[in-house]
């Protein structure tokens, strides 16, 4: 590669988007000293204004700045999840350029893991439909700075979540994904740019949602 062409790849830039809550979290980064992130409550109109707030907050960079994509794909609210992956996929699409769909729940994970004193295992639980829990188990690797997947993002009843912790046979961290998710968009970006790092090029046909929950009872 060309001292040219590495002056390229260094100033490219990678966008993130959250929208799984509410809330509308964005972040953009070229990892060599420039980021810049934000967080809107927008509600109902999350919808509506989604792709204004993103045209506004990418300047003063363009689209062709960009490297990758990466989006929080759920879980989280039906609506804003799908809203935040069809936009990550549509980009994709057009820029012919990857996403990296990142679970929400790793997301809280790996925002706990410069608060931690210990390097335990993290249980993030956040509510969901009908008295349920979305819940997962991650594990930071400090050999290699990433989470491994101890217990994957699924549904639980209360009941068999307290099960899986009290029979859960090391130490772990109980997380509470409740408010201000949007905030780590900003993890959401770091974890994809460690999939990026190791040469991993996901199509945007790949980044589907994670829902876990139908969004109407049957």
């Amino acid at each position: 590669m060309t001292t040219e062409l590495k002056d390229i790849a260094i100033n490219k830039y990678a966008l993130a988007l959250h929208t799984t809550t509410p809330e509308l979290g964005l972040v953009i980064s070229n990892f060599d000293g420039e980021t810049r992130s934000q967080t809107w409550n927008l509600g109902r109109d999350l919808s509506s204004l989604v792709h204004q707030y993103l045209i506004e907050f990418i300047k003063p960079q363009t689209w062709a700045d960009l490297s990758f994509i990466a989006v929080a794909k759920g879980p989280g609210g039906f609506t804003g999840t799908r809203i935040g992956v069809v936009t990550a996929r549509t980009l994709g699409q057009q820029l012919n350029i990857p996403v990296f769909a990142i679970s929400t729940l790793a997301a809280v994970a790996w925002s706990e893991v410069g608060k931690s004193q210990n390097l335990t295992a993290f249980a993030v639980e956040m509510p969901a439909q009908r008295g349920q829990i979305f819940a997962a188990i991650y594990q930071f690797e400090p050999d290699i700075s990433k989470l491994k997947v101890c217990l994957p993002d699924r549904v639980f009843t209360p009941e068999a979540w307290q099960k899986t912790l009290a029979n859960w046979n090391t130490s772990y961290q109980l997380v509470q994904a409740q408010s201000g998710l949007a905030a780590t968009v900003t993890s959401i970006l770091e974890l994809a740019n460690l999939d990026w790092q190791e040469g991993k090029f996901p199509n945007w046909s790949e980044a589907l949602p994670y829902y876990g929950q139908h969004p109407v009872e049957l």
